[in-house]
């Protein structure tokens, strides 16, 4: 059963080649659901299905101070993995390692800084 709300994009059998290409060229699941509209589940299903073997997706060391000032500056776990190309519980992961403090799940509450909410 599926929640209501959530929308299905169906992917045409062109697509499904052109998004099992770019898989092997090298795109992530990440990268390939933002392109494709799709969730990296979706992409996952399509790959399995066509018998290509799923990479476990390795968060980029490098890319640590970069995930780190997103997710900082408010950006949430899954909008840093799209930017640096990995899923969220892999940022998750490498952030808790380098010590930051993770947010509690849920909604995401307003940006305005309490400043701002207080006239200042």
């Amino acid at each position: 059963m599926r929640s209501l709300g959530m929308a299905q994009t169906l992917l045409r059998p062109e697509q499904v080649d052109d998004l099992v290409a770019q898989y092997r060229e090298g795109a992530t699941l990440v990268e390939l659901a933002s392109r494709f509209g799709v969730n990296r589940r979706t992409v996952a299903m399509h790959l399995t299905r066509r018998e290509v073997t799923i990479r476990r997706g390795r968060f980029d060391p490098s890319r640590i101070h970069e995930a780190a000032d997103l997710y900082l500056n408010g950006l949430t776990l899954v909008e840093v993995g799209v930017k640096v190309g990995v899923g969220p519980q892999a940022v998750r992961q490498a952030l808790a390692s380098h010590g930051v403090v993770i947010r509690p799940g849920g909604r995401r509450g307003s940006r305005i800084t309490a400043a701002a909410a207080v006239g200042g």
